[in-house]
């Protein structure tokens, strides 16, 4: 299992910019593929960026696709979500997933997760 914290959700207007980050404790972690899920009330949850072990390749989910960019910092065991133009319907918690299983964490099954940060964005 791998450790993670994330950090830097809030409340901001529809229009603006945050960006997430996600600290792990795995040092080996070109192994490990990460990814952000989100879960907001009364929705599925939804994997809305995923990056592989090397940083190499990555995924959006359509939602978000143009908008959000996910990064990987192997010296500082830290990922990132920047979120550019949020939406109101990007209101949910995310999650930071790990797992060694890419499709794992596309799936939203990935092994280990963070604690989850707020992200609320108002009209």
């Amino acid at each position: 299992q791998v450790q993670l914290v994330e950090s830097g959700g809030g409340l901001v207007q529809a229009g603006e910019s945050l960006r997430l980050s996600c600290a792990h404790s795995n040092s080996s972690c070109s192994s490990i593929h990460m990814g952000w899920v989100r879960q907001a009330p009364g929705k599925e949850r939804e994997c809305v960026a995923a990056i592989t072990g090397r940083g190499s390749s990555t995924y959006y989910a359509d939602s978000v696709k143009g908008r959000f960019t996910i990064s990987r910092d192997h010296g500082k065991n830290m990922v990132y979500l920047q979120m550019n133009s949020l939406k109101p319907e990007d209101t949910a918690i995310y999650y930071c997933a790990a797992d060694r299983n890419p499709k794992l964490v596309v799936i939203g099954r990935a092994g280990s997760w963070g604690q989850g940060t707020q992200v609320t964005v108002s009209s």
